[in-house]
């Protein structure tokens, strides 16, 4: 027969061991979330920008021209992404999405800085982001996103500033 004081001890290390584990694992949690979150906002990035081109292509002027045949409709499509003197289409009625939660956030933080250099780890940390590599990883890709529309620019490298 085991002493009560033994399987007492037992019981005990067992709860701190499962305490432990819950810390760890609850912090595993908000990690998966925050980068499922980044992939979810970077998805609709992409339907969004694969619509955009749909719409390029299906439109007369994006056919390929008499003067060069061996242009494909990819090619067509390259030549009609917005640039900073272009205006973006707009989405048809019904159709508008507003961005991202995280984009939101790092476009107000943008306005907040000013005229600053800042990396991405630093703009993760001032949304009280977690620093771990996901986490930065969604920020930057974020902050690509927002260069190539010329919301943001990049001011060296890994260096952005605010457009």
């Amino acid at each position: 027969m085991v002493p009560a004081s033994r399987s007492t001890r037992g019981i005990e290390v067992t709860a701190e061991s499962l305490q432990a584990d819950l810390g760890r694992l609850e912090l595993q949690r908000r990690a998966l979330e925050r980068e499922l979150a980044a992939v979810v906002a970077h998805l609709d990035t992409v339907q969004r920008a694969l619509g955009a081109l749909e719409v390029a292509m299906a439109s007369p002027s994006a056919a390929p021209s008499s003067e060069d045949g061996a242009e494909t409709a990819g090619g067509a499509a390259r030549r009609r992404v917005p640039g900073p003197a272009q205006a973006a289409p707009r989405p048809r009625a019904g159709t508008e999405r507003s961005y991202g939660r995280l984009t939101e956030q790092i476009l107000e933080y943008f306005a907040q800085v000013g005229d600053a250099d800042v990396r991405a780890r630093d703009v993760a940390v001032a949304l009280g982001r977690a620093t771990d590599s996901g986490s930065i990883n969604a920020v930057r890709s974020t902050l690509d996103r927002l260069v190539g529309t010329s919301r943001v620019r990049r001011s060296g490298r890994g260096l952005y500033r605010a457009g």
